[in-house]
């Protein structure tokens, strides 16, 4: 299937590991100049179709930078895919998570989102068309877990105003949708500081464990892979999806069992 994206501009932030790497790769693949944000780039480097630019999105004014490149570059912009995030495990109650922890997961999680796309929409509005694609997460609504209790409140919001967005901006021509992954196959979960890891740390079992663990409760009985996200964004962002507006589409094996 051609996505028709030949020839567009694309920003991805956070592309240099993970489920921003992938969605690089994968709008590289169908045609279009992407731009890759990420504090490190090295990953990034000689890749074809891939525009690598350094910068640190957790500062206000690193998206707009990111975004006025793009648009310095290739003369517009297309697609933006809010990718970039992360997560610190909370393990000692709630009354140990600081507001200095929520707002460093808010700035992370939810600010450098909010502000790529305040960017992305003064260069998509003159043109009268573009499409946003925020990666959200489970956490934003499945089994609110005080585990991640500052990831989930920052993804919650990224999932609220992505859906409020969707309603002024549309007749504008600017589309957004939402994609919410469940257990990835990436360092957020498997590297050694990683979700599995530190769960595994904590309660005196290895991170193998923890991982079959989770993997319990999905059906598909495996993780979902990067390129799986990917796949769904790039098809997200494509002109054959133009009509989908203020969705969001989770992609978990059946985690979450309720509609």
């Amino acid at each position: 299937m051609d996505l028709e994206l030949a020839g567009k501009v694309a920003v991805v932030t956070g592309a240099s590991k993970g489920i921003g790497l992938a969605v690089a790769h994968e709008l590289a693949a169908e045609g279009a100049h992407v731009v890759a944000g990420a504090r490190t780039v090295a990953p990034l480097e000689d890749l074809e179709g891939i525009d690598p630019f350094a910068v640190d999105l957790i500062d206000p004014e690193g998206p707009a930078r990111l975004v006025d490149h793009a648009v310095e570059q290739h003369g517009r912009l297309d697609v933006l895919v809010n990718n970039v995030g992360g997560v610190q495990l909370r393990l000692d109650g709630f009354v140990n998570v600081s507001d200095a922890d929520f707002q460093a997961s808010l700035e992370l999680n939810f600010f450098s989102a909010l502000r790529a796309m305040r960017a992305a929409v003064a260069a998509m509005t003159p043109r009268g068309e573009g499409t946003i694609v925020n990666v959200t997460s489970v956490n934003a609504f499945f089994q609110p877990d005080g585990a991640v209790i500052d990831y989930g409140a920052a993804k919650a919001a990224l999932l609220n105003v992505a859906k409020a967005l969707s309603q002024e901006l549309a007749p504008h021509g600017i589309r957004i949708a939402s994609v919410s992954p469940g257990q990835v196959e990436t360092d957020l979960w498997l590297g050694d500081d990683g979700v599995a890891a530190t769960i595994g740390r904590a309660t005196g079992v290895d991170a193998d464990s923890v991982r079959d663990q989770a993997i319990a409760g999905i059906p598909t009985g495996r993780f979902t892979t990067p390129r799986e996200v990917a796949t769904l964004v790039a098809v997200l962002a494509s002109p054959r999806t133009a009509n989908v507006n203020g969705s969001n589409f989770v992609i978990d094996g059946g985690l979450i069992k309720t509609t």
